[in-house]
Formats: C-alpha cells, sequence, structure tokens
C-alpha cells in the first residue's frame, strides 16, 4: 500500500510561519517562566508556584502545537483531496487497481472514438453561486422525449459518461446530456464540490434540458462514483417531476465517512482529531461541511425510484455503503452488487448483467 508523506508546512506558507511563531514564542516563555512572571509577586508563592506556573505554561504550549499540527494537516489535506489543482496523489493506489480487461476498455475501448465522432453541442450555464458550468447534449438519432442526464466521477469529466452514454443512445434511443461538474473539465470552480454543492447544479441542469428538450421530456439520472454519490445528494430534494429514474454506480454514503475510511486506509492516520478540522477548513474556503454532504440523509427523503451498482470487490468505495444507502432509502430501490468487481467497473466485468438491470428498472418508470 503507498503512502504518502505529509509535508505540512510549505502547504500553508503564511499561516504555517505564524503559528511557528506562536510556538516558539510559547516554548520560550515555557522553559523560561521568569521572563514573564512578575519576580516581586512570585517570591512569596515558592517553589510550588513557581513550578505549576511553569507546568500550566508548558501545557498550554504543548496544546498550542498540536494544534498547529492538526490546522497544518487540514489544510494539507484540503489542498490535497478538494481544491482545484494538479493533483496525483491517487497514482499508484491498489484500491483503484481494475482487470486488464476493464483498463483497456476505460483507456483504448471503441466508446472513446464513438464520443469522438459524435456532434455535441456545448451548453453553458451560470450556477447559483455565479461559476460558468460547461455542458454537452447529444440529441438522438430518431425523435424521442427520453433524455439521460449523466454525473462523472472525481477528477473526471464529461465526455468519460461516454462509456453508459452509448448504450442509451444506441440501444434505447436517448438524447444525452453530460456536463462537466464544478471544478472539472471546462466549467468553473476552485473546489471539488463532491456531490454537496454540484446536487443542485444538476437540478439546474435538468430544468435547462426541459426548457431546451421540451417540458414533456422524461429524463434518467445516471453518475458513477462521486456522480452518483451527486445524484443521490439530489434525491432529497424537490426534483422537477420529469425526473424518473436515477441509477447510482459505486456511490458514497458521505463525505466525512468516506474521507474518515481513506484516511485511515491511505495514510493510516484517525478520524479525529484531523476530519473535525478539515471539515473546518472546508467549510471557510468551499462553502460547506464534510458531514452536510450526506447522500445517506438525502435518500431518506427520496421519491424518485433508485437503482443501485456496486462491484463486490470495491475497496476504494466500500460495497457496504451502497448496502446502507439501499436499506435507508424512502423510495422504491433495487440494488446490483457485480460479484468479483472493483471500483467503477461492473459495466465492464459484467455487461450483460448490468445492462439487463438497468434496462428492466428503467421500463417499469419510463414510459
Amino acid at each position: 500500500m503507498r503512502r504518502h508523506s505529509l509535508n505540512l508546512f510549505p502547504q500553508i506558507s503564511n499561516v504555517g510561519a505564524f503559528c511557528t511563531l506562536i510556538v516558539a514564542n510559547l516554548s520560550y516563555n515555557s522553559f523560561y517562566p521568569d521572563s514573564i512572571i512578575d519576580l516581586n509577586h512570585t517570591a512569596g508563592e515558592g517553589q510550588h508556584g513557581v513550578r505549576k506556573r511553569k507546568g500550566l505554561k508548558i501545557g498550554a504550549g504543548l496544546i498550542v502545537f498540536i494544534l498547529i499540527i492538526d490546522f497544518g494537516i487540514g489544510f494539507y489535506l484540503y489542498d490535497l483531496a478538494i481544491e482545484r489543482n494538479v493533483k496525483d496523489f491517487l497514482s499508484g493506489n491498489q484500491d483503484l487497481e481494475v482487470s486488464a480487461e476493464a483498463m483497456n476498455v476505460f483507456t483504448e475501448g471503441s466508446w472513446k472514438d464513438w464520443v469522438r465522432e459524435q456532434d455535441f453541442e456545448e451548453w453553458k450555464m451560470e450556477s447559483y453561486d455565479g461559476l460558468t458550468l460547461n455542458g454537452y447534449y447529444l440529441e438522438a438519432e430518431k425523435p424521442t422525449n427520453k433524455t439521460v442526464v449523466f454525473a462523472h466521477g472525481y477528477l473526471g469529466r464529461a465526455s468519460d459518461m461516454g462509456l453508459f452514454g452509448q448504450y442509451y443512445y444506441e440501444d434505447l434511443g436517448y438524447n444525452m446530456f453530460t456536463p462537466d461538474l464544478r471544478g472539472h473539465g471546462e466549467s468553473e470552480g476552485d473546489y471539488i464540490g463532491f456531490g454537496w454543492h454540484d446536487r443542485i447544479d444538476i437540478i439546474d441542469w435538468v430544468d435547462k434540458v426541459t426548457d431546451e428538450v421540451g417540458e414533456d421530456t422524461e429524463i434518467v439520472l445516471h453518475g458513477v462514483s462521486m456522480g452518483a454519490a451527486t445524484m443521490l445528494m439530489a434525491s432529497g430534494e424537490e426534483l422537477p417531476k420529469n425526473v424518473k429514474a436515477m441509477v447510482a454506480d459505486s456511490p458514497y454514503t458521505d463525505v466525512y465517512n468516506l474521507f474518515a475510511y481513506q484516511l485511515e486506509r491511505m495514510f493510516t492516520l484517525p478520524e479525529f482529531p484531523i476530519l473535525p478540522t478539515v471539515g473546518l477548513v472546508t467549510n471557510m474556503k468551499a462553502g460547506y461541511a464534510l458531514k452536510e454532504a450526506s447522500a445517506l440523509e438525502q435518500v431518506k427523503k427520496a421519491e424518485v425510484p433508485i437503482l443501485y451498482i456496486h462491484g463486490s470487490n470495491d475497496t476504494f468505495v466500500p460495497t457496504a455503503m451502497t448496502e446502507e444507502l439501499y436499506k435507508n432509502t424512502k423510495s422504491n430501490a433495487e440494488v446490483l452488487i457485480v460479484d468479483g468487481a472493483s471500483h467503477g467497473e461492473s459495466i465492464i466485468l459484467a455487461e450483460d448483467k448490468y445492462l439487463e438491470t438497468l434496462y428492466g428498472f428503467i421500463e417499469k418508470y419510463v414510459d
């Protein structure tokens, strides 16, 4: 298992320099208490009082030092996982290893040529908080009132969903729309929302699709990994009436528990006190809380039917997360666990079963 070295203070520059000065000052005062204690006052206290004060100052210095380290890690992890920047920390992650068959399809599959050959329309939309978001629409070969709206995974982009879109387009005759989520691809945004702010963007995209394609269009929402969590987070909101079904492939329950799992698995670091601090930093810089970003709480309010899909061998986003989501879903729900599949490769390792389940589910809810 690959481990990463935490080089904290270069990540927080001015914050780190400021905190270092505090530690230095506290350390000096801790070991040289007479420099800050009124000697005339302490003379009457005796050595016991001086030792007590010295102990308190050492303790205070230690607490501040621990807090500085904690916030250093918090800023580092925010920069690592959430800030929009070049990311290579997942390179070589064993939890993301897939079969040779799946890797070949992901990187060299015919679906990539299919995407390049299509004449997608580029759409733009202003988000609720003023970002310009990009999306891509492909009209079906024959007139239809059926449209699928996709959401890609972490560090992905709109075109990634062509792997799934080809089936909807060719087999079902659907229109397809696939956006770059905020902080990804051609969309603006300086942080990754892990689905929470994206849920509002998806609903706004659905409204735009409806305006452009027609009020009679029936919509299926289909997401993978972070995109699946995005859709589930949207499920607890008041969705437009023309959203008929939802597909969540390899979702997580909530951002906090996903981070806790990855923190231990990738870095062997404890959840506390690190994650509460990462949450504070995220709230301050990105405007959402890790525990707030919960697909689990949202599906408890869901009205839209949901199909869950997950690989039994997924160790990047544990299969148990989908099982928990399924058990807590308020609306009609089904689940497909694909034996032997790792993260996101169910569509490849069990294509026939995947499509049979997907098409059967959609037929129940889309006229």
